[in-house]
């Protein structure tokens, strides 16, 4: 043989080989060697009588979730593809999705879904929802061809002929049963008008009533904004549906009656209670009559009483004039000297003498205004006559100079503040000049 292959091309070759060739397989054993490491994958030996391979469930969640909890001794159907472990040369099953096989493993999956919702509170009475009195219109979520539409149609048209039914037709056996029936609640909450739901199916094994144990099922049904009856088997059976539902019916034909009152039964109390108002208004108007005639026998001729009253009024009439009278005299006597002496403490003459008032003195203001300006101005112009006559510069104008020795500054008062070479500033009438001295004469 020219081509010689390591055992890992080997083993790689094989998983290849496995891969390609199997596919997608189902296949259904006994869990043995069940092992749950910190990954989350799930790790077991699926077998029977006479033989058995290795499986592998790679950290379930979602859609994929397991439903129940795998044991060692369950049968379970396994969705799957073959494939080989390369490091150790083991093929193996992939598995994809896991159902219990046996009335045993599904009873076992029953119960263990059961505990968990109702721990997780899903079964309490406080979560239903009531049904309504009278619903107008009913969701029925069952199979279109069954016997079990028949019979709730017919229940429902015998006892209440104007309810409409809205069917939204769903598998209710099978391994596609449970998500059918849930994409129907959901097209039900979301057509509008719906009162009721009705989730119905007949009797079957405990397999057949497998996807009425969907745990994913059990939680569309418990967040049903909608009332839900679960009408599902005979009378002795129960599904986990049951249990999350609103209300139990028995039977499929229990659940119409229990949704839809009977129209004649209906009418009836209706009739039997408008008897019974008719009686009672009846007896009331009997009772009031009799009453009234007894007050009648007991109550004498209005008219005396009424021509006593008339006579009292005008009595009182007369006296509340006299009343009147006086009291508008005594009041008037009480306002004569008050408006005398408002008359004499009349504030418009106060006003008008303080007016003229305001007005001399304003006037004696404008004339000691005048008189003290006229006064402070001749001040001024004397002042500045004397201020001008005092004033340097006008000494200069005359002929006269001043001189002031540089670079300090001071005035030159005596030829002997200088000396030959000095330098000199000569302020003049109008402007000045810089010179140097030559010559000093000190007489």
């Amino acid at each position: 043989m020219k081509d010689i292959l390591t055992v890992s091309q080997l083993n790689e070759n094989i998983k290849t080989f496995l891969e390609e060739t199997f596919g997608i397989l189902l296949v259904e054993g006994e869990v043995s060697n069940l092992r749950r490491p910190q990954s989350g994958h799930v790790y077991f030996t699926l077998k029977d009588d006479k033989s058995q391979i290795r499986a592998v469930y790679f950290r379930p969640f979602g859609a994929r979730a397991v439903r129940f909890n795998l044991e060692d001794g369950m049968k379970i159907l396994c969705r799957a593809r073959l494939s080989a472990y390369v490091p150790r040369g083991e093929y193996q099953l992939i598995v994809e999705s896991v159902e219990p096989q046996g009335v045993g493993a599904l009873q076992k999956a029953f119960e263990q879904i059961k505990a968990r919702l109702a721990a997780e509170g899903l079964f309490d009475v406080s979560r239903k929802k009531p049904l309504p009195f009278l619903p107008r219109r009913i969701g029925v979520v069952t199979s279109p061809t069954g016997a079990v539409i028949r019979d709730i149609l017919n229940i429902t048209r015998r006892r209440f002929p104007s309810v409409d039914i809205l069917i939204a037709p769903a598998r209710v056996q099978g391994a596609e049963a449970a998500g059918e029936i849930i994409a129907a609640l959901s097209r039900l909450q979301t057509a509008g008008g719906i009162d009721v739901i009705i989730v119905a199916r007949g009797g079957g094994s405990l397999e057949d009533l497998a996807p009425f144990n969907d745990e994913a099922l059990a939680r569309a049904v418990s967040c049903c904004t909608i009332p839900v009856v679960s009408a599902v088997g005979h009378e002795t059976d129960f599904t986990i549906c049951d249990f999350v539902a609103d209300l139990r019916a028995p039977t499929p034909s229990a659940a119409a009656e229990l949704v839809v009152p009977e129209r004649a039964e209906l009418r009836a109390g209706v009739d039997l209670l408008a008897e019974r108002l008719v009686a009672a208004q009846r007896r009331g108007l009997s009772t009031r009559r009799a009453r009234l005639d007894t007050l009648q026998a007991r109550f004498k001729d209005p008219r005396r009483f009424l021509a006593d009253y008339a006579i009292h009024v005008d009595d009182l009439r007369e006296r509340l004039k006299r009343a009147l009278a006086h009291r508008t005299e005594v009041i008037a006597g009480r306002l004569k000297p008050l408006n005398a002496r408002l008359r004499g403490v009349d504030p418009r003459r106060r006003i008008r003498e303080k007016g003229l008032l305001l007005a001399g003195l304003e006037k004696d203001l404008h004339g000691g205004w005048n008189h003290f300006f006229r006064d402070r101005r001749e001040r001024l112009q004397n002042n500045a006559a004397l201020l001008s006559s005092l004033n340097p510069l006008a000494v200069l104008s005359r002929g006269y100079s001043i001189t002031r020795r540089l670079p300090e500054g001071t005035i030159v008062r005596e030829a002997h503040q200088l000396t030959t070479d000095s330098q000199i500033s000569i302020q003049l009438a109008r402007g000045g000049v810089e010179a140097r001295v030559e010559k000093l004469r000190t007489e």
